[in-house]
């Protein structure tokens, strides 16, 4: 099955942070994370990533350091701020709401 594009849109703000909630990463380690935790379901693309970070940024969630790599290019490495903290913990409950009223909904009642 395909998660639909606006489910991944909906949803990347919470997975980035969670993401870096785990340590600070680079883009591409980013994108490879959410593929394999989502066991190749959702495939995140440079395209919605990237601005997705400097959204972050200018909302001071996410800071970044330009730093040089094992293989002599440079990176761009994401940490989340003290106020990325907070903003996933407010995702994190919005999140679990909406999942457990879905729940809720889609569970046959047994009258």
């Amino acid at each position: 099955h395909v998660v639909t594009k606006e489910l991944i849109s909906a949803a990347m703000m919470p997975l980035v942070l969670s993401v870096l909630a785990r340590g600070e990463s680079y883009g591409y380690d980013i994108i490879r994370n959410v593929k394999e935790l989502s066991k190749g379901e959702l495939d995140v693309g440079e395209g919605t990533l990237y601005p997705l970070l400097r959204k972050l940024e200018e909302r001071n969630l996410i800071e970044s350091e330009w730093r040089q790599a094992e293989n002599d290019r440079q990176r761009k490495y994401y940490r989340l701020k003290d106020q990325g903290h907070a903003t996933l913990e407010v995702e994190r409950r919005n999140w679990i709401a909406i999942n457990q009223l879905l729940q809720t909904l889609w569970t046959p009642s047994l009258t």
